[in-house]
């Protein structure tokens, strides 16, 4: 079997940062008057600080996760590179004791986000192509479900 090799989109994330960070700056400055005071300008006012603020955040820890799941040596590389520097992690085949598919959304409002959840021998469950990564695919199930048989045919070898 070959290496499979899996790489996030960090400039998707990146412009949802942006974007988030661009209309809580629009609603930051369009409610600071503060000379007609009443709750609905405050509340304005403070949703577009709150924006503005997990626009800044999402932006500084944006970056591009890297996974390489490889069969002949038995274990899973999570790499994951922002502005503060690089992490790695590796995960033995011999540690996981169950693979899972888990979602984030809601399918009444169209928004879902699959990926898969590693049941670990330690009790630890991790989040392998986790949503707000981006990673291709991510948002259809059967895509999904097909990356988690492909792990189960590599874990069973």
């Amino acid at each position: 079997m070959d290496v499979w090799t899996s790489q996030s989109n960090p400039g998707k994330q990146t412009m949802l940062s942006v974007a988030c960070a661009l209309v809580g700056l629009a609603l930051t400055i369009g409610f600071r008057n503060f000379s007609g005071f009443s709750t609905n300008i405050m509340a304005g006012f403070f949703l577009g600080v709150l924006l503005l603020l997990i626009g800044v955040v999402g932006f500084l820890v944006s970056g591009k996760q890297t996974v390489v799941i490889n069969p002949k040596a038995r274990r899973i590389i999570i790499e994951e590179s922002n502005r503060f520097g690089t992490k790695k992690r590796i995960i033995l085949f011999s540690d996981v004791v169950g693979v899972s598919m888990g979602y984030l959304g809601k399918t009444s409002n169209f928004v879902t986000w699959y990926y898969l959840v590693l049941g670990l021998k330690n009790g630890e469950k991790y989040s392998l192509f986790s949503p707000g990564r981006y990673f291709e695919g991510g948002s259809d199930r059967a895509i999904v479900a097909s990356w988690k048989q492909r792990l189960e045919d590599y874990l069973c070898q």
